[in-house]
């Protein structure tokens, strides 16, 4: 009788035992003697740093976003306050990207994939619906008209041959193309721009939304909104077109759970409360 046969099948079921005595003590299996396996991630919403939920957003626009704050991305405000209340929901960390409005409400910046939203006090738009899918809506805006107190300007009417300042891109910019008659438009990247060149006098007025324009006429009463403009307008969340539709359904899941438990309504007395 040949042996040799007889002995591989006996080596073959040896070495299958031993392996399957391996199996039940790998280490990274939940055997005795080895590491616990790694618990199941949250949901993959597709992040450009796992983790971490990445906005895009253009600093200084007070009161949504300026620098500051202890939340550890060296920026605060309602936009970043929120995205952060948000973020945590989430189970994710919170970084900010400080990056031009133009190109964030275009939909360049999001395709891109410099961030996983926009969180940039921005007006949800049909043109921008084009190019961005956004959130549910989490902020009513108005626009209004910022002049110094003896500019003889009392309302949009009285703008023919004045230079007023807009931020390129915004929705504010489109009010004064069609209201702003005889106006000589002048166009900014932000209003990091837009109100040091009216306190200069290179402009004679600011038409853009009317909580940034509260806080210039807070910081200096030489300064005044004298109209406002109710243009029905609400800002959301930005994502690219087509992307991240579990991480934007996420997003309004949160905002709904913050506006069910009041802390929406915390983060938004914070920076918009009469005082």
């Amino acid at each position: 009788m040949n042996r040799r046969p007889l002995l591989l099948a006996t080596a073959v079921a040896a070495a299958a035992v031993l392996a399957l005595s391996g199996c039940a003590s790998n280490p990274g299996s939940d055997g005795d003697g080895g590491d616990k396996a790694p618990a199941a991630s949250g949901p993959d919403y597709g992040l450009v740093t796992a983790g971490t939920l990445t906005i895009c957003s253009e600093v200084p626009y007070v009161p949504f976003e300026f620098e500051g704050g202890d939340n550890g991305t060296g920026y605060t405000g309602f936009d970043i306050d929120l995205t952060d209340a948000i973020a945590k929901k989430l189970d994710l960390k919170l970084n900010v990207q400080d990056v031009s409005f133009d190109g964030l409400q275009s939909g360049t910046t999001l395709i891109a994939g410099t961030c996983d939203m926009g969180a940039s006090a921005m007006t949800i738009t049909d043109e921008r619906k084009k190019n961005i899918d956004f959130s549910d809506p989490y902020y009513d805006s108005l626009q209004s008209l910022l002049t110094s107190v003896d500019s003889g300007i009392k309302s949009i009417g009285d703008l023919k041959g004045k230079n007023v300042g807009v931020q390129q891109g915004t929705t504010g910019e489109s009010y004064a193309k069609e209201h702003a008659e005889g106006a000589t438009l002048v166009q900014y990247p932000g209003d990091a721009e837009l109100w040091p060149a009216l306190k200069a006098g290179q402009i004679d007025a600011i038409l853009q939304d009317q909580p940034v324009n509260i806080e210039h006429e807070k910081a200096d009463d030489t300064y005044k909104i004298v109209e406002e403009y109710d243009t029905e307008e609400s800002y959301g969340f930005a994502f690219a077109k087509g992307e991240k539709t579990e991480l934007r359904e996420a997003v309004n899941e949160a905002l709904q759970e913050l506006r069910d438990s009041g802390d929406y309504d915390t983060i938004y007395d914070t920076y918009f409360a009469a005082k």
